[in-house]
């Protein structure tokens, strides 16, 4: 039976049942486990690394694909039909239950952070970080949404601090706990996964559109 063969080969890598039902079921909730998130997530990694195969396995029988970034240190779990970058269709039908909804503001942001870690890539270690990240302020996003993106931020400071938080819990920036957006010292980290999300093509065709374009995300995740 299939689940006589996972045990097995959870055994070999000394890995326990439960802990691999913990690893699936934050890639299911989250969509995503990055190393250097913190400790919780650093271990689940590391086990998932341990035992890559099997969670291929498991999830490729549900027509889920899961991409490991090995230089940036993250599991991605995209959902059947998904666009990710860099990889060819899987040619099965998206299952739109499982997208992420995105709100327009969102998808704004999102381009504008891609385009601008593009531009930090550019100029270099002025804007790196050790981990790959791409150093940026409050202002310089509000400046690209609307000169790159062609569209302004949320009007009010509780709308801009909400799409920040939804973009960190997307993995996508991270920044400290005392963050104000009014600061113009307080920095936002732009990370690598963000490239798991938008490819070169998706960036170049909405710049060159101005228009609205869908983008697939992993897996909703849970309400913190």
């Amino acid at each position: 039976m299939l689940t006589n063969i996972i045990l097995e080969k959870l055994a070999a890598q000394n890995i326990k049942l439960g802990r691999f039902q913990e690893i699936t079921s934050r890639l299911l909730s989250s969509g995503i486990i990055l190393r250097d998130e913190d400790g919780v997530e650093q271990r689940l990694y590391d086990d998932a690394r341990r035992i890559e195969d099997v969670l291929s396995e498991v999830f490729s029988i549900l027509a889920f694909r899961l991409v490991h970034d090995a230089k940036n240190e993250f599991y991605r779990l995209y959902a059947p039909g998904a666009q990710i970058p860099g990889v060819s269709d899987d040619g099965v039908e998206p299952v739109v239950a499982l997208r992420t909804k995105l709100s327009a503001d969102f998808v704004a942001a999102a381009l504008a952070l891609r385009f601008m870690y593009q531009q930090g890539l550019s100029e270099g270690q002025s804007r790196l970080t050790d981990g790959g990240e791409v150093l940026i302020n409050f202002e310089e996003l509000a400046a690209t949404l609307q000169t790159q993106v062609k569209r302004p931020l949320p009007d009010s400071a509780s709308e801009c601090k909400q799409l920040l938080a939804d973009l960190k819990r997307h993995r996508i920036i991270q920044f400290s706990s005392a963050f104000d957006i009014g600061d113009e010292d307080a920095l936002i980290a732009i990370r690598p996964t963000i490239l798991g999300i938008i490819s070169d093509e998706v960036l170049a065709s909405a710049l060159d559109n101005e228009g609205t374009i869908e983008i697939v995300t992993e897996p909703e995740e849970a309400k913190e």
